[in-house]
């Protein structure tokens, strides 16, 4: 039952997630919307399930909406600090840092939520992977102090992906 299962819905959140964004893209909620938007939840992650790296083991929902709540945050405060920036700090006064975070993250998945999370919080950008996973290079507006931002960066983000995921 379980292999038919996944035969039919290899993704099934996806698949639910797909027909929800497609009825709240037509902006009507009628049977053959629902109905349709079910048919492409199932057949788009079926055509690209070749692509998909398996489901990550171990994944805990409530956590991770945890997480989201604080990266939310993270970027409204950040908003507010680069915006602070650039209107107050010349630009010969800016402190641009590069900075390379060692990870102990190694599932692909969650290094690619923490990469995806420091470059959506305003004044940092994910510029490189290492080759082997193991270091993020990391670019930074404005900072005194690049090992602060690197330890926060481990200890707000990194130590909580390492929850969700492991």
């Amino acid at each position: 039952m379980t292999r038919a299962r996944n035969w039919l819905l290899p993704h099934p959140f996806l698949t639910l997630l797909l027909a929800v964004v497609w009825m709240l893209l037509q902006n009507e909620v009628s049977a053959g919307m629902v109905v349709f938007g079910v048919i492409l939840g199932i057949i788009i992650p079926k055509i690209t399930a070749i692509w998909w790296p398996d489901t990550p083991k171990g994944f805990r929902l409530g956590k991770m909406i945890t997480y989201s709540f604080i990266v939310l945050w993270d970027i409204l405060v950040a908003n507010i600090q680069v915006a602070w920036i650039v209107l107050s700090v010349p630009n010969s006064k800016l402190r641009p840092a590069w900075i390379v975070v060692p990870l102990e993250l190694r599932q692909p998945e969650a290094i690619t939520m923490l990469a995806g999370t420091i470059t959506l919080t305003p004044g940092t950008v994910s510029a490189d992977l290492s080759s082997a996973g193991h270091s993020l290079l990391v670019h930074v507006l404005h900072t005194d102090d690049p090992d602060a931002i690197r330890d926060e960066i481990k200890s707000r983000y990194e130590r909580r992906l390492m929850e969700i995921f492991q």
